[in-house]
């Protein structure tokens, strides 16, 4: 609109010095309507021929787009001067057809102009959608990827504890038959458990300590009481949201390079701080300390998963350190962002007294 008043404004001093009376209202008028009419092409333009724009090579350009522009600047011009019989100014009154001629000789190149302006910024539009589109299927892609490989690595932590716990099941139904009924009831409870959780990727550390709870109550039967457990939870991160079973990898490797290595005074201690903005969770065990093959952590099933796991969440907002306390104390910490669920339920776990 403010384009159509400079050129009526123009227009109108032109018609001054010609001595020409014409009203800036009608020139207004005039110009105005002739970039309505070229919003309505171009309109028309990016709807039927929008993909057209798009994938144009230099033939297409050529064969199709150079002759429509020509066929929308006449149209234009037909329209226009049909529309407005009282002018050219500084004329005499001339025929139809002789006034179309006469503003398609005056006005084609600045049509033509209009028309490749908006069609190289429908291009450009065009372009810059698609790239959004790519964007957006590229980030959709790596969100499906991600959850792929987040179930694969569920996948596999399922089996691997389940074999390692009917592994201990078989061992002690040789010794205490009584012991390994119990501790198959229990393995059902923590499947029944795993069942509920689903594919749920994050749930409440009280939840997660419920879990491990009822895994150390097995260990516990199966060790007959020669492991002493240790529990510390700050009930300010009872509700934290942790990985699901981030900890049990960490508490079986525990169980099954340190603590099945001492016949006696075992110890396995838990522990969950906040450390400013990021939540700190250990396992301390006794047993043999870091047997030469594994001086390289991190090999194993567990720990790669949890380590795998760790990097998919957080990125690089995590750590994992093994390191030996001592010659008989193994510690696993692994630190990452405290963060808290929305309405994350209030489930007091005892813990943290």
């Amino acid at each position: 609109m403010s384009l159509g008043l400079l050129f009526a404004l123009q227009e109108w001093i032109y018609s001054r010095s010609w001595n020409e009376h014409v009203k800036l209202s009608l020139l207004a008028e005039a110009w105005g309507v002739q970039y309505f009419i070229w919003g309505v092409l171009c309109w028309i333009l990016w709807w039927t021929l929008r993909s057209r724009i798009n994938t144009a090579n230099l033939k297409t350009i050529l064969c199709l787009f150079f002759p429509l522009s020509l066929l929308a600047s006449v149209v234009e011009e037909v329209i226009w001067v049909l529309l407005f019989p009282k002018l050219p100014m500084g004329r005499p009154p001339m025929p139809f057809l002789q006034r179309l001629l006469f503003h398609l000789d005056v006005e084609l190149i600045d049509s033509l102009v209009l028309f490749w302006s908006a069609f190289f910024l429908f291009r450009g539009i065009g372009y810059y959608q698609s790239y959004r589109e790519k964007e957006r299927m590229a980030s959709q892609l790596q969100a499906q990827l991600l959850q792929a490989q987040m179930r694969a690595l569920r996948m596999q932590l399922n089996p691997h504890f389940l074999f390692n716990t009917m592994n201990g099941i078989s061992s002690l139904m040789r010794t205490d038959v009584a012991a390994a009924d119990l501790m198959l009831e229990q393995l059902s409870q923590l499947l029944r458990i795993t069942l509920h959780r689903g594919e749920s990727q994050f749930i409440p550390l009280s939840d997660e300590m419920e879990f491990i709870e009822m895994y150390l109550a097995m260990q516990g039967r199966r060790f007959d009481g020669r492991v002493q457990q240790r529990i510390n939870i700050d009930p300010h991160v009872h509700d934290a949201i942790v990985p699901t079973m981030i900890l049990q990898p960490i508490v079986e490797n525990a169980f099954a390079h340190g603590l099945s290595r001492i016949s006696s005074h075992g110890t396995i201690a838990i522990e969950a701080i906040p450390v400013g903005s990021a939540l700190r969770l250990s396992v301390t065990n006794s047993g043999v300390g870091i047997q030469p093959a594994r001086r390289i952590p991190g090999r194993g099933v567990g720990l790669a998963n949890v380590r795998d796991r760790l990097k998919m969440h957080y990125g690089d907002h995590h750590s994992l350190l093994i390191k030996e306390i001592d010659e008989s104390q193994v510690q696993v910490v692994i630190t990452f962002p405290l963060r808290f669920a929305e309405h994350a339920a209030i489930q007091p776990t005892g813990y943290g007294a």
